[in-house]
């Protein structure tokens, strides 16, 4: 078992996270370009941090994305990672770039 990293969770498990996010916004959106951002230290002592989900930021450019609105754009990418939403992601921010 590996030691927590300075987020409080194991740094394993934050790339598995890393991971799951990239693949299934891969399979719907098909980004030209994403990268995904573990956040999460920078949220140590955050009430919302305490149940171990973690905080992460996507930078994303994607042509199925470039003409939906905001809001829209927001939507696609959460049904994109489903139930990831409540059992691993606490935070999300999104970077949408046109």
């Amino acid at each position: 078992m590996s030691a927590d990293g300075p987020s409080g969770i194991d740094p394993e498990v934050t790339a598995r996270r890393v991971a799951m996010i990239r693949e299934r916004i891969e399979a719907a959106l098909k980004p030209d370009a994403l990268e995904v951002i573990d956040e999460s230290h920078l949220h140590v002592g955050h009430p919302g941090a305490r149940d171990g989900r973690g905080h992460f930021r996507v930078r994303i450019r994607s042509e199925e994305l470039a003409a939906q609105s905001r809001i829209t754009r927001h939507r696609s990418i959460y049904a994109a990672l489903g139930d990831l939403m409540t059992t691993d992601i606490h935070a999300l921010a999104i970077d949408v770039e046109d």
